[in-house]
């Protein structure tokens, strides 16, 4: 049962901020809520009064970015059907495009926003691995204005975000240019289909050379986390699958690890190789293919 709170839809995103500013710390803000409702009926969040974004224009679009290029934003009420099904995604970024179609269940996918997912900060969610390797920000939004926050330090841990009280992501920024060579690998715990560990990597390419990388890792740690080191080792590196199982080896080494009834540390660990390993190399295939 949800505990008694006042429920308010606003209109536009500047009432929006203003309900925020005065309530702070005692209001929550619904997107598409699958998340934050179930928080609720387990107590984990008591909010005295609940934002509604719904109703507010301007948030539910996915367009190009106003300065050019192949990047675009993702509006914060956008869900992750359609991203999955947006020409404009499948067109400039196939891998988000794939990804938000491999979230969840139907009824999460048209219901829930990757904005959303992001603000949640679930350990074990995929977008976060995606949005690093892709280099996307958010978009924050409060009555003192707007700020850039990349995904790596919007995440601070488990549930937990940089975002202050009066704050809402109003969008996430993907500055483009983003290439056919870039793929999401997981292992997917089965009841949840949360990653136990996954791996996103992003890549340019001059033949099967790395000439830049990056590569995101999420499931394994209380925040989501570049895999600097796998980067330093095959950037202007041929990508042999030989020289990317060296590469990753040990690539959560010195982080504190996650371990509980689905998996330990060290077995996660594991997974996050195996998974980076996967990825990169599938990236590249893309990337040759493409070319």
């Amino acid at each position: 049962m949800i505990p008694a709170l006042e429920y308010r839809t606003p209109e536009s995103l500047e009432e929006a901020l203003d309900l925020l500013e005065r309530h702070g710390e005692e209001a929550k803000v619904l997107a598409g809520g699958h998340g934050l409702i179930p928080a609720l009926k387990l107590r984990l969040a008591a909010p005295r009064v609940l934002v509604d974004l719904r109703r507010v224009p301007g948030l539910s679009s996915i367009e190009p970015l106003p300065e050019g290029g192949d990047g675009f934003v993702v509006g914060a009420l956008v869900t992750h059907r359609e991203i999955e099904v947006s020409p404009l995604v499948r067109a400039r970024c196939p891998l988000l495009a794939e990804v938000a179609g491999a979230i969840g269940d139907a009824q999460v996918r048209n219901f829930g926003t990757l904005a959303g997912s992001l603000c949640h900060a679930d350990p074990a969610a995929d977008y976060p691995a995606v949005l690093l390797a892709l280099d996307a920000e958010a978009v924050v939004a409060s009555r003192r204005g707007e700020r850039r926050v990349s995904a790596g330090e919007l995440v601070q841990g488990v549930f937990e975000t940089a975002l202050e009280p009066d704050e809402i992501v109003r969008s996430v920024r993907f500055p483009g240019p983003h290439f056919a060579a870039a793929a999401y690998s997981k292992a997917r715990q089965a009841a949840s289909g949360f990653a136990l560990a996954g791996a996103a990597a992003h890549l340019k390419l001059d033949g099967r050379r790395a000439t830049d990388i990056a590569v995101g890792i999420t499931g394994v740690a209380a925040r989501p986390f570049r895999a600097a080191g796998v980067e330093d080792a095959l950037r202007g590196q041929e990508l042999s699958p030989e020289a990317v199982e060296a590469a990753v080896r040990g690539l959560a080494a010195g982080r504190e690890l996650t371990s509980d009834i689905h998996a330990s540390a060290e077995y996660r660990a594991r997974l996050a190789e195996v998974h980076a390993k996967r990825a990169i190399l599938r990236a590249a295939e893309r990337g040759s293919a493409g070319a």
